[in-house]
């Protein structure tokens, strides 16, 4: 093998970890920048229903909110403190970022950057409803 195969091998593997690591932390992240954006959603609803028409579906909705917040928090934290696996997933995605920088330089960790980022939004335009 030659370098470029050498530097192509651990790139790929970097990739992988990238995302592995970054899925991980995203599975707990996205329940408060998704509660975030609900409560601004759901306050919007409440303007927006001011004759009590869609009352019912409103409270479902702040139900699914409130819930939604309380599993992030249990993924997140447990006696008030970080959760020994949330601290390892947020550590386990700096050393990859490091080791990034250090095989691939600032290029190569914004290149991993756009590849993850531009394949979780086109899952999520792919999806179909169940």
């Amino acid at each position: 093998m030659d370098r470029k195969d050498i530097k192509n091998l651990k790139k790929r593997y970097l990739v992988w970890f990238y995302k592995s690591a970054k899925e991980g932390l995203d599975r707990v992240e996205r329940k408060f920048t998704q509660v975030e954006v609900d409560r601004f959603i759901l306050k919007e609803l409440k303007r927006i229903d001011k004759n009590g028409q869609i009352s019912a579906f409103v409270r479902q909705f702040e139900e699914y909110v409130a819930k939604k917040e309380q599993d992030g928090l249990g993924l997140k934290f447990e006696n008030n403190a970080l959760k020994p696996s949330y601290a390892f997933l947020i550590a386990k995605l700096r050393a990859v970022e490091k080791a990034i920088l250090k095989e691939l330089g600032k290029k190569g960790l914004e290149e991993i950057k756009f590849l993850y980022e531009t394949e979780m939004t086109k899952r999520i335009l792919r999806s179909t409803e169940h």
